[in-house]
């Protein structure tokens, strides 16, 4: 049986919507979901005072948008780059939170250490509770902040890494949105 290149095309782009279709239920309206910072912009080089440089301090984060029925909000931040972002071999996880309450926008500079009532800290690559800033040994890597939205509050995790709060996340997704900032050493 031969198939016509116009049949072909058709085929493709029908399993195309379909698989675009599945995203969108997966990950609802993205478009109007935004996380942004007074601290960088989108690819934008990160302050040293929120990296283990500095302070090590937790930068002020918002956002708006937020698909309807959101319940809770997730936060990840994660380094795909390291060690090295010429030769990458792990991503690194600097923080972990999840059941943000639904009516929070905003997480204040430093909020890593008083997050709202009702959220709760996972742990990130240290083995520790909270924030650990950008601290790249070799070159400059970006830091994802990764901010889901949740159809509901999560049960109580106790202190899970990012693998756990995935899978507890998954099925629950209403919408991601996404703040890339970049740091390194010594760059100041």
């Amino acid at each position: 049986m031969v198939i016509r290149p116009a049949v072909r095309l058709a085929v493709i782009l029908a399993a195309l919507a379909a698989g675009l279709t599945c995203l969108a239920a997966e990950g609802g309206d993205m478009a109007g979901f935004k996380l942004t910072s007074s601290a960088f912009t989108g690819m934008g080089a990160m302050p040293t005072r929120y990296t283990c440089e500095g302070g090590d301090t937790s930068p002020a984060l918002a956002w708006s948008g937020a698909p309807a029925g959101t319940k809770s909000y997730a936060l990840i931040l994660d380094d795909p780059d390291a060690p090295d972002p010429a030769a990458p071999q792990t991503t690194w996880v600097h923080w972990v939170v999840y059941d943000i309450p639904a009516a929070v926008s905003t997480l204040a500079e430093g909020a890593a250490k008083r997050m709202p009532a009702g959220s709760h800290d996972g742990v990130n690559d240290w083995g520790n509770p909270g924030y650990g800033g950008p601290c790249p040994p070799i070159g400059r890597h970006r830091y994802f902040h990764k901010l889901y939205a949740l159809d509901t509050m999560l049960p109580d995790l106790g202190k899970p890494d990012k693998k756990a709060l995935e899978a507890a996340m998954r099925g629950h997704v209403l919408g991601q949105a996404e703040l890339i900032g970049t740091y390194q050493k010594g760059r100041h």
